[in-house]
């Protein structure tokens, strides 16, 4: 059998001189973009290493309420009563007072636009029963969810305890489920303010998400602050129908530690936003989506032993691919099939890997499998390829 019928191996394959890079570079000590569509991830800087995440640990707070609210056991008018412990909580305030029982609808919205710890232990309470229970409920959801680099201590970001920890990757990831899964509330994190009344004194609040004001088509997400976690964003924004998220964590700016803590945290949070929409603008500018295969469309054969057919046809369905336009040149797509393959072969079986690699690219391994099943051959078949191979190795 010809050596290609074995290896099929590119798929595609281009070699060109590219001109310079658009290089997305950051300060951030940990940072990602992500494709919202497909969840393949454009560029990434330390994203696997969990890091404190501050406030933008919040957002797995919010998919517990957003869960609860999507299968009806929650209701954006039902309230949950303010307890002491959660009036006294510090840090960012979403201003609750002891006694008062706050809608769903309301804590979303001093906990997303407000950064309001105080509301975050109101959900904790209401829905765990206690503090602990609910982290315990945050460790669970976010074991299911796939975020394996994750773990909770409290539902707000507060560095006390320590030990609250998530990788850029796993809150992009955890970022995009909030948007996929729960379109109905997503439109809670491009509120620009919220409002509320503490004492007979109005309060109003911006949302510290400057991206909103700075990118057309920012939409979210969170940001968050302590003195380890440094100014961080989780960010999303769509421009021509495409959907990017990008992390940053740890950005930290030391020149500004002259200034009093209210204008340094203000100035820091303006460069935050300035960072974030730079590389978004920057990513939306440089980067494109490229179909590679059709759905249904043949990638290669792989060998089959002891089949009804020698080899398997096999696809990988639709495959679209997002990455900088200069590094689309020098693109290479190989097909690597599983050695060894032996029948039967079911349709769907996974039965390989394509391999997208370019320059300036993390990579990207899509599952190849069986176009058609490949049952065994029948006895007389078997005898026959004996046969063959017994005769074949006399000459």
């Amino acid at each position: 059998m010809p050596r290609s019928r074995f290896f099929a191996a590119l798929a595609a394959f281009f070699v060109a001189l590219a001109p310079a890079h658009a290089q997305i570079a950051t300060s951030a000590e940990h940072a990602i973009l992500m494709d919202a569509a497909s969840g393949q991830v454009l560029w990434a800087k330390d994203a696997f290493t969990p890091m404190p995440p501050a406030s933008m640990s919040k957002l797995m707070t919010l998919e517990l309420v957003f869960q609860r609210l999507k299968d009806g056991r929650l209701k954006l008018t039902d309230t949950l009563p303010v307890s002491e412990l959660a009036w006294r909580t510090g840090g960012s305030k979403g201003f609750v007072r002891v006694g008062d029982h706050l809608t769903i609808d309301d804590l979303l919205q001093r906990i997303i636009v407000a950064s309001g710890n105080d509301a975050c232990v109101v959900v904790a309470e209401g829905i765990g029963g206690t503090v602990d229970g609910f982290v315990d409920m945050m460790n669970r959801r976010a074991k299911e969810l796939g975020l394996n680099n994750s773990h909770f201590v409290n539902p707000d970001g507060l560095p006390d305890p320590p030990g609250q920890l998530m990788s850029s990757y796993d809150l992009a990831k955890l970022a995009r489920h909030l948007i996929r899964d729960y379109p109905q509330y997503y439109h809670y994190f491009g509120e620009r303010s919220y409002t509320t009344t503490d004492q007979g004194k109005q309060i109003s609040q911006p949302n510290r998400n400057t991206v909103l004001e700075k990118l057309p088509g920012a939409d979210g997400l969170k940001t968050g602050y302590t003195d380890a976690a440094g100014f961080s964003i989780t960010a999303s924004a769509v421009q021509g129908g495409e959907r990017l998220i990008l992390v940053l964590g740890g950005l930290r700016y030391p020149d500004l530690d002259k200034f009093a803590d209210a204008k340094r945290e203000w100035l820091a949070e303006v460069r935050r936003g300035d960072e974030a929409a730079r590389i978004l603008a920057l990513a939306f500018r440089e980067f494109r989506s490229y179909r590679l295969f059709k759905p249904g469309e043949i990638v290669g054969q792989v060998p089959v032993t002891g089949g009804s057919r020698p080899t398997v046809a096999a696809t990988a369905g639709a495959v679209n691919v997002t990455m900088q336009v200069d590094s689309h040149d020098a693109m290479k797509v190989t097909f690597r099939y599983f050695p060894g393959l032996k029948a039967p072969v079911a349709q769907g079986q996974r039965v390989g890997t394509l391999a997208i690699s370019a320059p300036d690219f993390p990579g990207l391994d899509v599952p190849v499998v069986a176009a058609e099943s490949v049952p065994q051959a029948n006895i007389v078949w078997r005898l026959y390829m004996a046969a063959r191979h017994w005769f074949s190795g006399r000459h």
